[in-house]
């Protein structure tokens, strides 16, 4: 549980200071193109692997089946990553351009030091706090980095509370594990790995489809209205 706890401790840290929050985000849609092509790799399933960088990038990527099978590993991961981070990247710099002039209008006809805008994937909706007075001397480059430490920090916390849950009901089954002449630590050490294994994919996955698809919910007045609460 410290080693654990550690790990997502310093992941949220990267989160709230933003100081390498930049790194962690690249390194989750490494890793999330790289499951989703070793799936493939051992399906061959070519409409299931343009289902899942649908489902979860929310794009189509233009590789045919030839080329996924007949590029090395290394340079096909390198490929399909490039083609998402660099729509995500665009995606933030639109985001960026559309909610600046929200930016201007607050700092310039009121004192809040603080706007909220509604970011949804178009499942669900979670509010992000973008510091006015830095976002609009910096022309909105701010919010992008806002957006990212907001649903990443949301999307860890949620992972970690059911993970936590997931770790209260193994306490509880491994138990039974005593009655079997078997030793309980034993099981609850390696499942427990195998269930933080899990959840890190799981936050690597949703941040990286979250961001991909991020965009703003609501129109201008009613983000000022918002920020004003």
């Amino acid at each position: 549980m410290n080693n654990q706890g550690t790990v997502i401790y310093n992941k949220r840290r990267n989160a709230l200071y933003g100081d390498r929050l930049s790194i962690d985000i690249s390194n989750m849609f490494y890793d999330t193109c790289e499951m989703i092509y070793d799936d493939f790799r051992n399906s061959g399933d070519i409409e299931e692997f343009n289902m899942e960088i649908l489902r979860v990038f929310g794009m189509e990527l233009p590789f045919t089946e030839k080329e996924l099978d007949n590029t090395r590993r290394d340079e096909m991961e390198k490929k399909i990553y490039n083609e998402v981070f660099n729509a995500y990247r665009e995606r933030m710099q639109r985001l960026n351009d559309l909610a600046f002039p929200f930016i201007k209008n607050v700092y310039e006809n009121t004192r809040y030091e603080n706007v909220v805008f509604p970011i949804t994937d178009g499942k669900k909706v979670m509010q992000v706090v973008a510091p006015v007075k830095k976002s609009y001397e910096n022309k909105g480059r701010e919010i992008a980095l806002s957006i990212e430490k907001g649903i990443t920090l949301a999307i860890i916390d949620d992972q970690w509370k059911e993970h936590l849950r997931e770790l209260d009901d193994l306490k509880q089954s491994v138990q039974n594990a005593t009655y079997e002449q078997k030793d309980p630590l034993l099981i609850y050490k390696f499942e427990s790995f195998n269930l933080f294994e899990k959840m890190l994919l799981n936050i690597n996955r949703e941040i990286s489809s979250f961001l991909s698809r991020a965009s703003l919910q609501v129109k201008q007045n009613e983000n000022v209205r918002e920020a004003q609460r």
